[in-house]
């Protein structure tokens, strides 16, 4: 019997799950700090309520808005909000760009220097000195589970890359997650973020740097998107579907922050750079082809390899089925995304005339270092031909 590896778990500070919780953050805040930055999405409006109780609780607050992925432009501008106005406290409240963006600020606010200082690849990619400075996180949406993550992922225009500012001490202070947040999502962010939620949960559980802990969180999450993910993209008001998706995409940070992902994130951090395409769409799009691609290497190369296993459980937990074949799983995949309407990749602008760079950048990604399998450049051509088609 072959005996568990050393492994490490983190996650934030605190948790705290269930209908209405937000009611709870208020109160909290105040004893954390005095003067919150408040980063929401496109407007504010979401957070109104959450704005009027922390004054309520005698907590002043300044917003910022994050109105699309964010970038190191936007991020930077946050924080010099944040510092400008000496804030103490963080809040976010929104989807995973919203959240990121929050993990930053909380990170400068703390320690000395610029962002540039900070950052992976363009950067001087130091590490923090300091505790961040305490940042709550409240996701809106059934994602990222970006929540409990310890990274933030940040767009350079210039370079057209996404790169990380990356430390075990951006974990937030506070995850509060609220699944009836998660009920205004319309049916297309619904599909693109909660197949971004099951993507992270089956690539992590088949990654080579999973574990025991996170095996337990990946098969409960993988349960709860496979009976519920359709569920709510066809019915948003189906609360049972959306407390499923809220779990799921909470066990999918954990799981990511504590293990490894795969090829398809290998490859969406590369192509987000390149296109401007929602990171949930190019997910769900390159799931199907990557699981298709690993099955077919894993039999003709390692045969022996339990990530096969893993493909075959993972199929078992979302069909239901105890019979359920890893082929199986890459079927219900594929059906699934066709009832999303997930898009082809060549309706954001990819063409054959990328393909040879954007596989380059994927087999330099830290995410391909935990695919369960090392693909070949024609196996990852191969995948970027069938998503773009």
């Amino acid at each position: 019997m072959r005996g568990i590896m050393r492994f490490e778990f983190a996650a934030a500070s605190r948790i705290i799950f269930g209908a209405g919780t937000i009611g709870e953050v208020a109160s909290i805040s105040a004893e954390m700090g005095r003067r919150a930055c408040v980063v929401t999405g496109r407007t504010a409006v979401r957070a109104e309520l959450l704005l009027e109780q922390l004054n309520g609780h005698g907590v002043e607050c300044v917003t910022f808005n994050v109105v699309a992925e964010p970038t190191t432009i936007s991020a930077k501008a946050a924080v010099e909000l944040a510092r400008r106005n000496k804030c103490d406290l963080v809040l976010s409240i929104g989807g995973g760009s919203v959240l990121d963006t929050g993990k930053v600020v909380a990170a400068m606010l703390a320690n000395s220097g610029e962002l540039q200082d900070y950052l992976e690849v363009v950067g001087a990619g130091k590490r923090l000195a300091r505790d961040c400075a305490p940042h709550i996180a409240i996701p809106t949406t059934a994602g990222t589970g970006a929540e409990v993550t310890r990274n933030a992922v940040l767009s350079v225009r210039e370079h057209k890359v996404k790169v990380s500012m990356r430390s075990p001490l951006m974990l937030p202070r506070l995850a509060v997650v609220d699944p009836e947040l998660t009920c205004s999502m319309p049916a297309s962010v619904t599909a693109s973020t909660g197949l971004d939620a099951l993507t992270q949960l089956i690539e992590v559980y088949v990654s080579n740097k999973a574990n025991p802990l996170t095996d337990g969180i990946c098969r409960q999450g993988l349960i709860r998107a496979g009976r519920s993910l359709r569920r709510a993209y066809e019915d948003g008001a189906d609360r049972p579907a959306r407390e499923d998706m809220a779990l799921a995409s909470l066990f999918g940070g954990l799981g990511l922050a504590n293990a490894k992902l795969g090829a398809v994130h290998g490859f969406a951090g590369p192509l987000g750079g390149m296109f401007s395409a929602a990171h949930g769409v190019i997910c769900a799009r390159l799931l199907p082809f990557v699981m298709e691609a690993n099955v077919r290497a894993l039999l003709s190369r390692e045969p022996d390899s339990p990530a096969l296993v893993r493909y075959g459980e993972a199929a078992q937990l979302l069909t239901g089925k105890s019979a359920a074949k890893a082929s199986d799983g890459v079927e219900w995949i594929q059906e699934l995304c066709v009832a999303l309407k997930v898009p082809a990749l060549s309706e954001f602008g990819l063409t054959k005339e990328h393909f040879p760079t954007a596989v380059a950048k994927s087999q330099k990604s830290s995410s391909m270092k935990g695919n369960p399998i090392e693909l070949t450049d024609d196996e990852l051509l191969e995948i970027l031909s069938q998503a773009n088609d």
